[in-house]
């Protein structure tokens, strides 16, 4: 069965599985003391500039959790898009291990805005409300759209002005990188988000995130934060390993260029189907496409994928989604709609001879 439910269904890539196996010589001091570790600090520099240091974790919640921990107070709160996964997909592990209140907003494409924003940024100084003090961002989003670097400036600026610090949970950064056309730094770093959590594991790798600190005043005790929220790997030599496969060269960008392209095949061959909706803008690798249910049935059958809580299947690709997957998917869903199109005429046509009938009788 080909797999369009999620990026997280894909094998390791074949240079992180090298990657693994070469760091499994000999013996390293365990806790991050490692050789693979320490050359793991000049690569995240070399992408997000010479104030960035990495704290590779296990897993993208685990990232999340301790990077909001790092930059909330205990009577803080977090400003999120609706459909963010901090407040859909981890099981209130922000509220409930980090201790803070999230704020979530309604968005259009999943996309905060600075008037977006405006709606939760006050009551900083209300003892009966938490605190904003956190605007979290995802790119790319959860959706598959893209905040551009100028739009995030925008939402720094406000958060800045407001007191608040800027999170990204860069799960999928790498896509973003890849549709913009620019450096991982140009819409972090230079854009102003202070703190982000990097993703390797739907890009490609086995397992391991990492929390990316870019303003060093939020890197107190976070190697502290790490170990309490059992997120520290012991030999995360392994981990580091993989991350230095995936950035120390172009393998991050081309695993993510490829799954972006893949993405926009699939759309592309939907568009001109009457009677399907792309839902939103296909600018990463994820598709959210509206088919008749009938057709969406018979292609849970062949395939693969979820049925999002709004309405739209959504449809992912990842580094190892070929040209083949997506014509199949394409050809079975134009197939499935053109037939039930078909019926449904057919349905209407008897349905009026009838009715002639009836009436010449």
């Amino acid at each position: 069965m080909s797999s369009f439910a999620s990026d997280n269904y894909s094998g390791a890539a074949p240079e992180i599985l090298a990657a693994i196996a070469a760091a499994n010589v000999g013996h390293q001091v365990s806790y991050g003391r490692d050789e693979y570790t320490e050359r793991l600090q000049g690569v995240f520099r070399a992408h997000f500039g010479d104030t960035a240091r990495a704290y590779p974790v296990i897993n993208g919640t685990g990232a999340n959790v301790i990077a909001l921990q790092a930059a909330t107070d205990r009577w803080g709160a977090v400003i999120c898009a609706g459909t963010a996964h901090i407040t859909v997909d981890e099981g209130g592990a922000p509220e409930k291990v980090a201790g803070l209140k999230l704020l979530p907003v309604p968005t259009t494409h999943g996309k905060l805005t600075v008037d977006d924003i405006a709606r939760e940024a006050w009551g900083f100084d209300d003892e009966h409300r938490a605190r904003p003090q956190v605007v979290s961002l995802s790119q790319s989003t959860e959706l598959g759209t893209v905040y551009t670097a100028a739009e995030i400036r925008a939402i720094a600026d406000v958060a800045h002005g407001h007191g608040m610090r800027v999170h990204l949970d860069g799960a999928r950064l790498a896509n973003a990188a890849a549709h913009l056309g620019e450096p991982l730094r140009a819409f972090t770093t230079d854009a102003g988000v202070d703190i982000l959590s990097f993703g390797g594991t739907k890009n490609g790798m086995l397992l391991g995130e990492a929390v990316v600190v870019l303003d060093p005043e939020l890197d107190r005790g976070l190697d502290r934060l790490r170990k309490s929220s059992m997120q520290l790997v012991s030999k995360m030599r392994f981990v580091s390993a993989q991350f230095l496969a995936l950035l120390d060269g172009d393998l991050w960008l081309r695993n993510a260029g490829h799954a972006n392209a893949m993405a926009t095949r699939l759309a592309d061959r939907m568009r001109d189907l009457p009677g399907v909706e792309i839902s939103h803008p296909v600018q990463a690798n994820a598709v959210f496409v509206r088919l008749p249910e009938a057709a969406l049935a018979e292609l849970h059958g062949r395939f693969a994928f979820y049925d999002w809580p709004t309405g739209p299947a959504r449809w992912m690709t990842s580094f190892d989604t070929t040209p083949d997957d997506v014509d199949q998917l394409a050809g079975a869903a134009r197939a499935a709609v053109t037939s039930i199109r078909h019926s449904n005429r057919e349905q209407g046509l008897a349905m009026a001879r009838r009715k002639v009938t009836r009436a010449g009788g």
